[in-house]
């Protein structure tokens, strides 16, 4: 007889597409990996060289990842800057200059209309030589909506045709890979080309979404694919997985400028299993995505975003009743969102209307274009508006926003007191409040279409137009009022006491705390954003009143609602498991169902095995001493039987249906004239992970949380009973929440 795995075979301890890995596997083959490294590297120079080249392969391929995303991020900001001016106009001086580009070395720019210089000109100048006048107006409109047209086609168009797993923010993928399931294709090259592509389109079409979400989805393709230059992370999930946690805080490192803020949220929000060495090496890549990207400078402001801010006014104790008000807001507005998309995209997902993605693009492209142009704050982009919103007034401000009466009668320098709101001032509020109403209906059609679509930016851009419209009815009650009791101890006539910019800020940290439940992360993320240290305070006080509003409404965040609307098999680990049910009570079999599919360990054939196989759709079998006995010997998964059946076929001579397989240590002596036997003892997990039958089940439940188990067999005085798999357990999970528990099927 021939033992012969003692030679590894290609495929064996694989996984087939939508399955979980096993971790408790992973990461002992990790282990016995480095141990025979670190005990050959004493033997030879070259050994050494090896173990020494082996450990610094991480930080290597952190700083390649970095690079990559950083890269990429730039080139995505540059693009989609110039595409969102082209539905505008061109640049006559170089087609490749955004606007204000073009207008930056003119030499007629005024200081009251900056962006206006003849080498930038209107779709109406080229096309009928004026700008003046109602079919100017109506030229500039009709190429606004046709050039929105185009760039939604082109991307949904690509994202059907070559990758579609390259549509919506892909965070929610990502929390269920990062957890051990396997979307083959997800993370691969035509995801990464194609979501580049259409992230830069679907941003340039004027569509109520942002590029952040998909920045992280873009770093961890890069991650997955430079894992295969190094053999330690193409062979083994579990360290995979370690280098995508990375990679997703090098992607929200590059959507915001925030290297921190990008770590906090890969722990916080994203990732599954963190250990330390993996936050060192999440902290450098964000380090380099965000050099890279400074070195790019792709707003041309040598900031990492285009919404960098400084306040210098301190905020004083009484603001933080407005700023829990902005938290409560954000709140309800989470919450609000949370329920209406994900009715929405159930919607889509049970009717015809799931069978016509171009279609529904192309319609929620139009009416967002044609409801955008109008208004100037929803005609510029998001993340400009978001800019805009942010702005603290200064003597050089031509903004609408800014237009305040006794503008220039000041000697304080840059930093104006606060003042009466001029007709700017009010005329920018109607339009805000409109910008605020059609953003947060247009939103909730938005996300989720076949197209990649983040939502950090809208939400803040939801936020920011609440706050500052909070913000700007705070200063002009403090200037009227200044004597009430509220202001007199703080807030003299002429000062400088309100800032509406921070309000801005604390409000879309409260929209996108009640969106996400983010906490930590959030607040980090918009003090690196804006600089302001001072402000922690406020947007703490935001960001919680947020999450404990739109907890109070409803669990989940945006990101694990939509999880459990596409059936992925995720287990939450911030949820308490309260039921009082036993092992047995989940176990498969139940009491009326058909026994327990086994397999013994030296009395089957193979003929007898590929039946089994063949009969059932199991992912692995408990191997028993005996079927009488019941005493558990380990656990076989179907995929390696497979892989080692045909193997052995092929390689061993000899080999036919009536072959003996054995997974025991010595096989007994065969009489003469028998086929050869078997022997796969090799690929047979001798320690799987058991409890009895009377173990409660959420000590079951919290460790298949902790240990990241696929399933866990049954027994009870040593023989077995039945076996429990994760998708078990998120069934039971469900049933016990009155969910339908079919749900959790992954399709």
């Amino acid at each position: 007889m021939m033992d012969f795995l003692e030679e590894p075979i290609p495929g064996v301890g694989t996984y087939d597409d939508f399955n979980t890995i096993d971790w408790v596997r992973e990461k002992s083959r990790d282990r016995d990996r480095h141990r025979e490294i670190t005990n050959k590297s004493k033997e030879s120079t070259w050994a050494l060289i090896h173990s020494v080249s082996d450990a610094f392969s991480g930080w290597l391929l952190m700083l390649l990842i970095g690079l990559l995303s950083g890269s990429l991020a730039g080139l995505i900001d540059i693009s989609a800057h110039w595409m969102t001016d082209l539905k505008e106009g061109i640049c006559t001086r170089g087609l490749w200059f955004n606007h204000e580009h073009c207008c930056w070395n003119s030499e007629h720019v005024t200081f009251e209309n900056k962006d206006k210089c003849p080498e930038w000109n209107s779709w109406s100048q080229l096309l009928i030589s004026t700008d003046e006048g109602a079919f100017a107006y109506i030229v500039n409109y009709f190429m606004y909506v046709l050039w929105a047209l185009l760039f939604a086609f082109l991307a949904v168009s690509l994202v059907r045709v070559f990758a579609p797993y390259a549509c919506g923010s892909g965070i929610p993928e990502i929390k269920t890979i990062l957890s051990g399931f396997i979307i083959r294709g997800y993370l691969g090259k035509w995801t990464l080309i194609i979501k580049t592509i259409t992230l830069v389109l679907a941003v340039s079409s004027g569509l109520s979404l942002g590029k952040e979400g998909p920045l992280v989805h873009v770093a961890c393709c890069c991650g997955n694919i430079l894992c295969h230059c190094f053999n330690k992370y193409r062979k083994n999930e579990a360290k995979r997985r370690e280098v995508l946690s990375a990679a997703a805080a090098a992607g929200v490192s590059v959507a915001f400028g925030a290297p921190i803020g990008g770590v906090l949220f890969s722990l916080e929000e994203v990732s599954y299993y963190f250990p330390l060495k993996t936050l060192w090496r999440s902290f450098f890549a964000a380090l380099v995505a965000a050099f890279t990207l400074r070195s790019i400078n792709p707003f041309g402001n040598s900031r990492l975003v285009l919404f960098y801010v400084e306040f210098h006014t301190p905020w004083h104790l009484f603001e933080l009743v407005p700023f829990i008000l902005l938290g409560i807001f954000g709140g309800l507005w989470g919450a609000l969102f949370i329920r209406t998309n994900i009715a929405w995209c159930r919607k889509r997902k049970t009717t015809q209307l799931g069978k016509y993605p171009v279609i529904e693009v192309l319609i929620v492209t139009a009416i967002t274009a044609i409801l955008a142009f109008p208004n100037e704050y929803t005609r510029m982009s998001t993340s400009e508006l978001i800019s805009e919103l942010f702005n603290d007034c200064g003597l050089l401000d031509s903004s609408k926003l800014c237009d305040y009466e006794n503008r220039f009668n000041t000697s304080k320098g840059d930093e104006l007191p606060d003042r009466p709101a001029g007709v700017g001032v009010y005329s920018a509020m109607w339009q805000l409040a409109l910008t605020l109403v059609m953003k947060i209906v247009i939103t909730i059609f938005t996300f989720g279409m076949k197209i990649p679509s983040g939502l950090f930016i809208p939400s803040m851009a939801v936020g920011a137009i609440a706050g500052r419209l909070l913000g700007v009815g705070m200063e002009q009650l403090a200037y009227y009022h200044h004597d009430w009791a509220i202001f007199n101890s703080w807030c003299s006539q002429g000062a400088d006491c309100i800032t509406p910019g921070l309000y801005a800020m604390v409000g879309a940290a409260a929209c996108l705390g009640g969106v996400t439940r983010m906490t930590v992360s959030l607040v980090v993320i918009m003090f690196e954003l804006t600089g302001g240290l001072e402000y922690i305070v406020p947007l703490m006080a935001a960001a919680m009143t947020s999450k404990w509003v739109a907890d109070a409404l409803g669990r989940e965040g945006i990101y694990d609602a939509h999880i459990r609307l596409n059936g992925y098999p995720f287990l939450e680990a911030k949820e308490e498991f309260a039921h009082k049910t036993l092992a047995m009570d989940v176990m498969k079999p139940r009491r009326n169902d058909p026994l327990l599919t086994v397999l013994t360990q030296d009395s089957m054939t193979v003929e007898d095995v590929e039946t089994v196989i063949s009969e059932t759709t199991y992912s692995g079998f408990p191997v028993v001493v005996s079927r009488e006995s019941q005493r558990l010997v380990g656990f076989v998964l179907r995929r390696d039987l497979i892989i080692s059946i045909e193997n052995a076929r092929k390689k061993q001579d000899g080999v036919v249906s009536t072959s003996v397989i054995y997974f025991t240590e010595h096989s007994p002596p065969m009489p003469p004239y028998t086929p050869p036997t078997l022997k796969l003892r090799n690929i047979l997990d001798l320690s799987p992970f058991t409890v009895t039958d009377l173990t409660p089940m959420e000590i079951v439940v919290d460790i298949f949380r902790k240990l990241g188990l696929r399933q866990c067999l049954v027994t009870h005085n040593g023989r077995l009973l039945g076996i429990i798999t994760k998708k078990d357990v998120l069934k039971h999970i469900a049933q016990m929440a009155n969910q339908d528990p079919d749900s959790i099927l992954f399709n």
